[in-house]
């Protein structure tokens, strides 16, 4: 720039900073940030090159989704101690957001994962799977717990742990080796939600790291203690214990209404002898 005092017209600064000129008409109208000047005689808007850092600074508080109102109030009493608090404001919620959008992004990749293993599975395999440890949440079940009594304590926990939506998290059945071995198919103990983010609380089931055994069924919930049967028979000639508690989780819940076309993934932790 030759001559910073010289005066911009309203398309050559808009250009400057890559914006719309309706933006700075917009902007002038709602007194956020007024040209340097206006021509009496036909109106037209002129700014000078010292009004650049002003506007930057507008930009980027707008594109960190700062209100007009907000950002109004900021320029009444503009100060760097103002604009490192409000800054410093801006930084956490985008902290906030960033951790809730890594959240999603395992969530999504989740449920990506569900659909590929729903296009490609096979009902009469069984296998060994590693599985990292994670945390969940537990509700205490029995089979006297009625469904809407169910629906009431996960709608508790969601609250709790600050979900947004159920979706947010994957969510599941326990049922413990113990039981199954003794043939009590229906012995529900735990319903569990698996929380995409990091919490800091007590009293959170621990889903132990190892080797599980695998498999999926489809079918009556009458018919899954065979499912089972097959599943212990497996584990003992590959010379597996079973241990701890079978966790049950619906992959195509999103892409199925009937109960009799849920596909259930089941997994146990074993260990070998």
């Amino acid at each position: 720039m030759e001559k910073k005092s010289r005066l911009l017209t309203i398309g050559q600064f808009a250009a400057l900073h890559g914006i719309n000129k309706k933006t700075l008409m917009w902007y002038d109208e709602t007194g956020l940030f007024r040209p340097a000047v206006v021509c009496p005689e036909n109106g037209y808007r002129y700014y000078s090159y010292y009004q650049s850092s002003i506007l930057e600074t507008i930009l980027l508080l707008r594109e960190l989704n700062v209100s007009i109102a907000e950002i109004q109030t900021f320029m009444k009493d503009r100060s760097a101690a103002s604009l490192e608090q409000l800054l410093r404001e801006k930084i956490e919620d985008l902290d906030r957001e960033m951790v809730h959008l890594k959240a999603v992004r395992k969530t999504l990749s989740k449920h990506r994962r569900n659909m590929l293993a729903v296009l490609t599975v096979d009902l009469s395999e069984i296998s060994v799977v590693q599985r990292e440890a994670r945390h969940v949440v537990t509700v205490d079940i029995t089979e006297e717990t009625s469904f809407d009594k169910q629906v009431e304590m996960i709608t508790a926990k969601t609250k709790e742990y600050q979900l947004r939506r159920l979706h947010d998290a994957s969510y599941g059945t326990m049922i413990s080796v113990e039981s199954l071995a003794c043939g009590k198919f229906s012995d529900y103990s735990k319903l569990f939600i698996e929380i995409p983010f990091p919490i800091r609380k007590t009293g959170l089931h621990k889903q132990p790291a190892g080797e599980y055994v695998r498999t999926f069924y489809q079918g009556s919930w009458e018919d899954i203690r065979f499912c089972y049967g097959k599943l212990f028979d497996y584990a003992a000639k590959e010379g597996l214990v079973l241990s701890g508690f079978s966790y049950e989780t619906i992959i195509n819940e999103a892409v199925t209404d009937r109960p009799e076309d849920a596909i259930v993934q089941i997994e146990i932790p074993a260990k070998r002898v």
